[in-house]
């Protein structure tokens, strides 16, 4: 890089038709690349990120519906941009493809048969794609050594002994950062008769290791298969996804801890070598598209226009470009999704017939979106009446009389199955038919469901309508279970042996998960399905009703459904955490790409309510508010990245800065004492459930008036999609937490980079949520370090200027006790003051507690010495405590924080930091 010493290397790239184009040399440099990503200052939503720049189109290269231009018809509506920076050093950039990226050719020091030692480097996304192969020695379907692969958040080594027979050990991720170093060992004989494979993580491969999880212990000994495939990083291989993210470097030991017998190191090699050999004398070889390259994307978008401008002469032909990142598009598009039950059950396999029933007021049929399937005829339906199953848009009820007539197209299919919900207020008096199936290639001509106070009745008839076989279930609780509930009704066949079939009505309570089946058994084909048919009167009035369907199923010999497309769909997937309705969400939308940073594996985003129909985007932004994490953009992918809320607690700085050393924060920096964020009471609603208060009711920043020590009533409510009424107070007291940071605010963090290029390689690495902190603040700000979250940026890229602005917020909030780490975690005093007045110079301070427990003596929690307090701004350092009534003597080193004063009697006192509780 030659800045700062010359000019900024900047790149810029179109895509066109398909390949990145380099168009750095049209890019003006009078007009500046600005980019800007995240959260604005003062804004609560992050904003689609932002790069605009100038392009000379003096011949009409950039004016897309020219035919002169060498780009005519292959630029135009968003065209894909992107903007780098060479990086302080290089990484192998998988292709994405399913070919080969860096591979190595099989030699003797890499046949291991023993124990394993394997270590490799990357950034990459551990938790949502499954089986993207890390590194391996492993060719189908003879060649099998080993592979070390990473599992939608497991880390997984398969090995075989002879090439083909594989055997594999895996343990769940602990929560990363985008880069880090993963290791795993493979001790083949553990001297107890086993194997034992153990798994580490450490920032690099530096070290220092920290094992996760207990180590897998396998019966039996084992071996390596010394195969002739090649060692290759990121390969594809038969069910796997190619690996996204970036390979940094790589080791395979013979031996735990033993001889290195490859050791891939990206690092320091060239942007574009195509051939290097690693300081274990293996030669390696970089696979076309994938490469070694030093890029750091600052900006990746689309641009959406392309206006054309030039001067009165016409000498100056240029145009000034936008390009904006997805979230753009994504809020383009304000149709909402379907429901959950009619987006999914669409994609059961062996779908034949589906007809959701979401029709509007005054509808006559009901479509079905499976091509070729006829409407379904309905008479006597209140359409769109009863909106409160969380899977489904509105349903129609019934009146009387009522009906529905379906023809079910042709299948050859073995065994069929007919499944709808419905909602039944009570149990008619007599037995009423309730659901008609009309099968063909069958003596059972009909399968009929009926229901009575008696019981649930299933019917097996023949061509006559007679009764062949049936089946009464009278339990109560199952009785109970079928009416004043959302309900699934499934109606299916099953091989019962011998020429036989079993007939099921099945029913499944939707909230609570429970399944009650009436089965009998009759000699007969299963035959398949040709219509299905419901007449209803009195007795069925104000039932609900819709998604009925037919799938063809495999001809099981159990008594199970078939099909679980309806499963977790029918309540709107109630229950399920934010991040896994992402993941989720990003798996059914094919041009949604994203995601997770996820800082604790080990406990579940919040949960939420039903997924009802609303924008992709609106639902997105639900499950971060929810979580309350950040969802924004991937500055190198035109993607989205959720970082959960767990992922801000308790961060190491990744950027450092130091006020005191020349240019490393440029100004302005201006604290502000503002209420822009100030929020003291704060409601949270539950969407179709209860609410949540929470009032700060003491301290400066309290509901009180001014006049009575706060600042006065800063109210707020919020509605969010929750699981449980248990919820909303949780939050609500975060919330409050979060709204009372009694500090000063630093809307923004200025760098200049060309007048600090030391800190270019920290601010590469910085991401959308990460720490930094402020050594030395001037002696006009309070002593202590500056500690902040970045939740935005604009950055200026020009010819000898590179000027980033961050926006953000205090850190301290994000700083939580954590209750198995050491020290515990120590809660502040409910109201501690100075008993009698305190000189400058004293190290014994008298304390008197006025509200709460009193403070641990050192005879009793020696252990719990010494600990921080705050007296007047002051921090002291309390070596040992006195006393055990509320009137107490503290011995302490003054003048912690570099502040020394005398203090009046009658000051506060607490905890220099207090521990704030995390949600």
């Amino acid at each position: 890089m030659a800045f700062p010493d010359g000019p900024l290397d900047v790149h810029t790239e179109l895509q066109v038709g398909g390949a990145w184009t380099n168009i750095s040399a049209s890019v003006y440099t009078r007009d500046p690349i600005t980019i800007s990503y995240g959260r604005p200052d003062e804004g609560t939503r992050v904003d689609p990120g932002r790069c605009t720049l100038t392009l000379n189109n003096r011949d009409g290269t950039f004016s897309p519906r020219n035919p002169r231009s060498p780009y005519y018809g292959r630029i135009g509506r968003n065209t894909p941009l992107r903007v780098w920076v060479p990086g302080t050093e290089s990484y192998l950039a998988p292709s994405g493809l399913q070919a080969e990226s860096a591979s190595t050719p099989s030699v003797p020091a890499l046949g291991i048969t023993g124990d394993l030692d394997l270590r490799v480097e990357v950034t990459a996304d551990w938790y949502l794609q499954p089986y993207q192969v890390l590194m391996g020695k492993w060719t189908d379907p003879a060649q099998r050594s080993w592979a070390l692969s990473l599992n939608a958040g497991t880390l997984e080594l398969d090995w075989s002994t002879n090439g083909t027979v594989i055997w594999y050990a895996s343990r769940p991720l602990p929560a990363l950062p985008p880069r880090a170093a993963l290791r795993v060992t493979l001790d083949v004989d553990n001297g107890t008769g086993g194997s034992t494979s153990t798994f580490y993580a450490a920032e690099s491969l530096a070290g220092p290791w920290t094992q996760f999880g207990d180590p897998v212990v396998i019966t039996g000994t084992t071996s390596v298969f010394a195969s002739t495939a090649p060692l290759t990083l990121a390969p594809y291989l038969a069910g796997t996804l190619p690996l996204t993210g970036r390979i940094h470097a790589a080791e395979v030991r013979n031996g735990i801890g033993g001889t290195v017998a490859a050791s891939p190191d990206f690092r320091p090699v060239a942007p574009g070598t195509p051939t290097f050999t690693d300081s274990a004398g293996r030669a390696w070889t970089v696979t076309s598209p994938a490469e070694i390259t030093n890029r750091e994307p600052r900006f990746q978008g689309e641009v959406s226009a392309w206006p054309p401008r030039w001067d009165v002469s016409g000498e100056d032909v240029y145009t000034q470009i936008e390009a904006a990142g997805v979230l753009r598009r994504y809020g383009q598009g304000r149709k909402a999704l379907d429901s959950t039950l009619a987006r999914r059950i669409p994609s059961a396999p062996g779908l034949v017939a589906y007809w959701p029933m979401e029709d509007q007021q005054g509808s006559t049929q009901a479509y079905s979106p499976v091509p070729g399937v006829r409407p379904l005829t309905v008479s006597g339906l209140d359409w769109a009446a009863d909106d409160t199953l969380g899977g489904s848009s509105p349903l129609p009820k019934t009146r009387s009389p009522a009906s529905l007539s379906a023809v079910v197209p042709s299948t050859t299919a073995a065994g069929w199955q007919t499944e709808l919900v419905y909602f039944l207020p009570a149990l008619p008096a007599v037995q009423t038919e309730v659901l008609r199936v009309t099968v063909t290639g069958s003596v059972m001509r009909s399968a009929v469901v009926y229901a009575s106070t008696a019981g649930i009745r299933i019917e097996a008839r023949d061509s006559d309508d007679s009764v062949l076989a049936f089946f009464l279930y009278t339990g109560t609780a199952a009785l109970a279970d079928f009416i004043g509930k959302w309900n699934r009704l499934a109606i299916y066949v099953r091989d019962g042996g011998a020429g036989q079939l079993r007939l099921t009505a099945a029913w499944r309570d939707i909230v609570n998960n429970s399944w009650w089946r009436s089965t009998t058994t009759v000699v007969a084909a299963m035959g398949r399905v040709s219509a299905i048919n419901g007449t209803w009167g009195n007795a069925l009035t104000g039932m609900v009703l819709g998604h009925l369907s037919v799938v063809a199923i495999p001809a099981n010999a159990n008594d199970n459904a078939g099909s679980v497309i309806y499963d977790g769909a029918d309540s709107g997937f109630a229950g399920e955490s934010a991040i896994d309705r992402l993941v989720r969400l990003a798996q059914e939308e094919p041009h949604l790409a994203l995601s997770v940073i996820d800082g604790d594996r080990t406990r579940a985003a919040e949960l939420m309510g039903p997924q009802r129909p609303a924008a992709l985007l609106d639902l997105l932004q639900a499950c971060a508010e929810s979580d309350g994490g950040i969802l924004h953009e991937n500055r190198e992918a035109l993607a989205l990245v959720y970082r959960d809320r767990t992922s801000l607690y308790n961060q190491r700085p990744v950027l450092t800065l130091d006020y005191a050393a020349a240019g490393e924060v440029a100004p302005p920096l201006e604290p502000t004492e503002d209420d822009q964020h100030l929020r003291n009471d704060i409601t949270i609603q539950r969407d179709g459930g209860s609410s949540g208060r929470a009032v700060i009711e003491t301290g400066p920043l309290s509901v009180l008036p001014p006049e009575q020590g706060g600042v006065g009533l800063y109210d707020e409510s919020v509605t969010l999609s929750l699981a449980t009424d248990d919820q909303p107070l949780q939050i609500a007291a975060w919330r409050a937490v979060l709204g009372t940071v009694d500090e000063a605010r630093y809307p923004t963090v200025h760098l200049q980079l060309h007048t600090a290029p030391h800190l270019i390689s920290s601010t590469l690495r910085l991401r959308i949520g990460d720490k930094g902190v402020i050594r030395n603040p001037p002696p006009w700000l309070p002593p202590e370090q500056i500690e902040f979250l970045v939740y935005g940026y604009t950055e200026v890229l020009d010819m000898y200027t590179w000027d980033i602005t961050m926006n953000t917020v205090p850190a301290r909030p994000w700083t939580v006790g954590v209750i198995s780490s050491d020290p515990v975690p120590r809660a502040d005093t409910d109201g501690t003051v100075l008993n009698g007045a305190l000189s400058v110079s004293s190290a014994v301070v008298n304390v008197n507690t006025t509200s709460g427990p009193r403070w641990v003596d050192s005879a009793t929690y020696a252990s719990e010495f010494p600990f921080d307090i705050r007296v007047g701004g002051e921090v002291m350092r309390v070596t040992s405590c006195t006393g055990t009534a509320l009137s107490q003597t503290f011995g302490v080193t003054r003048s912690i924080n570099g502040i020394s004063k005398a203090h009046p009697s009658g000051t506060a006192v607490q905890l220099a930091t207090p521990t704030i509780v995390a949600l």
